[in-house]
């Protein structure tokens, strides 16, 4: 058996009706022939979006044979106890052009029993914003089934939603059953559950290439949706240098930043959990693997104790599961 170390995975790339450019011009990703990008896995355990181990000696290895070889010393025993074979989160970086669909996830019971599969819950970290750009989280009050079908049959569903401005840095933590659309001229990282269950409700009336409207799931979205207005929109946290700022702590995954430009290291004696790093901003090492703005690197649960080295300042999320 090889031994395990802090691991990347080769991107897989998305081409979107919204996507752009910058998942090239900014985060450095060639995409290849694809007209644009919308989103790239970086680290999936998805059935048929199964990433790859792309340095070192698993190389080529994918991560749900991985998660089956090593169970345990990568996952952490608690979450292997869990979640099985399932790698249970999900990293992207999206891209949006154009604004994307308004939409909505299902959560944990209402995906078990249409899809046989778990809720999509999920956060955002704002990598970069064009001026002007905002997003759609929830409703801007609350609202009922009866009014939200009437305002989206009378293509005034915009007016019932909350639109927020945006800027780098922001944090966005959205519960499975919350409305919302990513805003064009954004760019983040998005970490979620392990799910592709998406139930579009509009989508500005638009074409695809071959002038074909895309599905739209009004019925499906009912069930999955919260009407309420949400208490917290956005996530408000420190940015302490060379501390741990808590971000986001749910029952799904937990979230950190962490503003290096000093040596740390990272001691794990009692959480028995992968940590998964992603980097937002400068560069450095972590367990001697190097990071960039854009990458991503997976540190299995058997290293308990390495070192995290930024080359000057180094800005990462810090991301894995409390059980």
């Amino acid at each position: 058996m090889s031994e395990l170390y802090p691991l990347k995975f080769r991107p897989i790339f998305k081409e979107k009706l919204w996507g752009g450019q910058k998942i090239k011009t900014i985060l450095g990703k060639d995409f290849g022939d694809l007209d644009n990008c919308g989103e790239t896995w970086e680290l999936s355990g998805v059935s048929g979006n199964v990433s790859e181990v792309s340095a070192g000696n698993l190389t080529g290895q994918k991560l749900s044979d991985l998660v089956s070889e090593f169970k345990g010393n990568l996952v952490g025993n608690v979450i292997y106890d869990k979640f099985g074979e399932e790698f249970p989160l999900l990293i992207k970086f999206i891209d949006a052009a154009k604004d994307l669909s308004i939409q909505v996830h299902p959560d944990d019971e209402l995906a078990k029993k249409r899809h046989k599969g778990v809720g999509k819950s999920e956060m955002w970290y704002i990598l970069q914003a064009d001026k002007g750009s905002s997003l759609i989280n929830g409703f801007a009050k609350d609202s009922n089934k009866e009014e939200y079908l009437e305002n989206l049959k009378s293509g005034k569903l915009e007016e019932l939603l909350n639109r927020e401005d945006v800027k780098v840095g922001d944090v966005f933590y959205l519960p499975a059953g919350r409305v919302h659309t990513i805003g064009k001229g954004l760019l983040l990282a998005e970490i979620q559950q392990t799910s592709d269950f998406t139930y579009r409700i509009y989508d500005f009336d638009r074409v695809d290439k071959h002038g074909n409207k895309r599905e739209l799931h009004t019925e499906l979205a009912l069930d999955a949706i919260d009407f309420s207005k949400p208490k917290y929109v956005k996530s408000a946290y420190d940015q302490v240098p060379n501390q741990t700022n808590s971000i986001v702590s749910t029952q799904y995954f937990t979230t950190n930043k962490l503003i290096l430009n000093e040596k740390k290291q990272i001691l794990r004696n009692e959480l028995d959990c992968f940590k998964i790093y992603i980097g937002v901003g400068g560069s450095g090492k972590i367990g001697g693997e190097e990071i960039h703005l854009g990458e991503v690197i997976l540190v299995p649960a058997c290293m308990k104790s390495y070192f995290i080295e930024p080359n000057g300042e180094l800005e990462l999320l810090e991301t894995y599961i409390e059980l």
